[in-house]
């Protein structure tokens, strides 16, 4: 199997998941990237508030996403980019839990996604006094990129598993969850199929 994934990330308005204001996508094809996108995003009427927190991690303010499109607008776009890839991103509870919670304020159905954490096989291939994006980045050669801009921090994890998945001899992605004892997540009405049974 090839090293075919894509790479995703996304920054919020506020403290609500489904508040995503920003999201980034990083195509990648036999280990290479190959294509790259990013918008902004308006969040859902109720959770497009945007704190100073947030701002000041991110740089995007409201007036910044006044004329964006909607996440229901634009969720096909991002699935379509997808293309039925294995996501990847740092931290994948997060930028999954975005996925969920921005379809489920819009009152759309959550996409069928598996999925794999960066983070979890950063901290299963390196030595690192942290495992935040920009160290676990620097350690697979990818340095001087602008953390917290969505489409720089998708390409950053990226880099994290294509090194990663070289450490390891690792042939896809599904391969190098198993090599590092990671594990493969699923969101949408896929994850119902591969739910733990409960046995009494």
């Amino acid at each position: 199997m090839p090293l075919d994934f894509t790479a995703i990330d996304f920054e919020t308005a506020n403290s609500s998941s489904a508040s995503a204001c920003s999201v980034g996508l990083v195509k990648v094809r036999e280990g290479r990237v190959v294509d790259r996108v990013g918008w902004l995003i308006r969040p859902p009427l109720g959770h497009d508030s945007f704190t100073e927190w947030n701002t000041r991690i991110h740089g995007i303010v409201a007036t910044d996403v006044v004329d964006a499109l909607l996440w229901s607008e634009q969720l096909a776009d991002l699935v379509a980019f997808a293309d039925g890839d294995t996501l990847v991103a740092h931290n994948a509870g997060f930028d999954m839990g975005v996925i969920v919670a921005a379809c489920e304020a819009s009152f759309v159905a959550t996409p069928s996604f598996q999925y794999a954490c960066s983070l979890q096989v950063a901290r299963r291939t390196y030595n690192l006094d942290s495992y935040r994006l920009p160290v676990a980045a620097m350690a697979a050669g990818f340095e001087d990129f602008s953390h917290h801009q969505a489409l720089d921090d998708a390409e950053a994890c990226a880099a994290i598993i294509v090194h990663a998945a070289k450490r390891h001899d690792a042939e896809s992605v599904e391969h190098l969850t198993k090599l590092t004892g990671s594990r493969i997540g699923y969101i949408g009405a896929i994850a119902a199929d591969f739910r733990p049974v409960a046995f009494s």
